[in-house]
C-alpha cells in the first residue's frame, strides 16, 4: 500500500513537471545565466546566481503551466501536445491554476528578495507577456503571433543581467535581439511541418494563413536578419574574435538551412531546421561565454 502511495505520488509529480515544459525552460534558464555571466568581468555575486537563476526557472515554468492550461483545447487536437497532462485528463485547470499561482509566486519571491525588485517586475511582466498577451491574445488571432510575442521569449538574458547588476545594459538589449530575430525561424520552421495540425486546431500560424512559400521565405529572410544582428556584439567591444568567428560559422549555417528550405523544401529538412535551431542558440550563447572570459580583442 505505501509502494503505491509513493508511486501515485511519483506519477503525480512528473505529471506537474510536465507543465512546465523542462526542455523550453532549460534553454530560458539557460540564456538567463549567460546573461548573467557577462553582465560582470569576474562571476556574479552568489544570491544571483542561485536565487537569479531558481528564481527565473520557476516562473518560466509557472508561465508554461499556465500556457497549457489556455490552450488545453488545442493541445487536444495536435499530435505534438496531446498527451500533456491537461488533454489526457490527468490533472484539472484548478489544479493547474494552483500549481502556476504556487509555483510562480515562490519565484517572485525569490528574485525580490535575494535578487532585485527590477528583476522580479521584468520577471513578472515576461510571465504577463508569455502566459496572457501571447498565447491567449495574439497567438490565435494573428499569423505575425511569434513575431509580436517574441518579445516575452528573448527577455531572458536580460532577466539575468539585471539579477547580476541591477540594472538594464545597451549590451543586454543586444542580447534580446538576437533571440527575438532567432524566435521567428525558429518557429515557423516548426510551424512548417505541423501547419495540418495547426490548420485543424484553428490557429492562424503563417503557413496556414500565407502558404507554405511564403512562410520558407520569411525563414530565409529572418535568418539574414539574425546574421546581422549577431554582428551587432562585435560593433560594441561585446563581442571578439571567437565570438565573431563562432556567429559567422553558426549563422552562415543557419542561412544554408533557410535557403535549402526556400528552393527544396520538405518536412524532413523543416524538421533539421527546427533542431539545428535549438542548437544554434545554446551554442553561439556558451561561445559568447567562452569569449567573454578567454578574449581575443578585434
Amino acid at each position: 500500500m505505501e509502494y503505491l502511495m509513493i508511486q501515485g505520488a511519483a506519477c503525480r509529480c512528473q505529471q506537474f513537471l510536465a507543465l512546465c515544459k523542462l526542455r523550453v525552460v532549460s534553454l530560458i534558464v539557460f540564456t538567463a545565466v549567460i546573461g548573467m555571466f557577462l553582465a560582470v568581468p569576474g562571476w556574479p555575486e552568489w544570491n544571483a546566481l542561485w536565487a537569479g537563476t531558481l528564481g527565473i526557472a520557476l516562473v518560466a515554468g509557472a508561465a508554461a503551466a499556465f500556457n497549457c492550461l489556455i490552450e488545453q483545447k488545442i493541445d487536444a487536437v495536435m499530435a505534438r501536445t496531446r498527451a500533456r497532462p491537461l488533454p489526457r485528463g490527468e490533472l484539472t485547470s484548478t489544479q493547474t491554476v494552483v500549481f502556476s499561482g504556487v509555483v510562480g509566486g515562490a519565484g517572485l519571491y525569490l528574485l525580490n528578495v535575494f535578487v532585485n525588485p527590477l528583476t522580479m517586475w521584468l520577471t513578472l511582466a515576461t510571465f504577463v507577456g508569455y502566459a496572457v498577451i501571447y498565447t491567449a491574445i495574439l497567438k490565435p488571432a494573428t499569423p505575425q503571433n511569434i513575431v509580436i510575442g517574441g518579445a516575452s521569449g528573448a527577455m531572458p538574458p536580460v532577466l539575468g543581467w539585471a539579477a547580476a547588476t541591477g540594472e538594464i545594459h545597451h549590451d543586454a538589449l543586444l542580447l534580446f535581439l538576437i533571440i527575438f530575430a532567432w524566435t521567428p525561424p525558429h518557429f515557423w520552421a516548426l510551424a512548417l511541418y505541423r501547419r495540418e495540425e495547426y490548420a485543424r486546431a484553428g490557429l492562424p500560424m503563417l503557413p496556414v494563413t500565407h502558404g507554405e512559400a511564403y512562410t520558407r521565405l520569411h525563414v530565409l529572410l529572418y535568418t539574414l536578419l539574425l546574421f546581422a544582428v549577431t554582428m551587432l556584439p562585435v560593433g560594441t567591444g561585446m563581442g571578439g574574435w571567437i565570438y565573431l568567428i563562432g556567429a559567422v560559422l553558426l549563422g552562415g549555417r543557419f542561412i544554408h538551412y533557410g535557403w535549402r528550405l526556400y528552393r527544396e523544401y520538405s518536412d524532413a529538412l523543416a524538421k533539421q531546421t527546427f533542431r539545428y535551431s535549438i542548437w544554434y542558440l545554446s551554442v553561439l550563447f556558451a561561445v559568447m561565454l567562452v569569449d567573454h572570459y578567454f578574449p581575443l580583442p578585434i
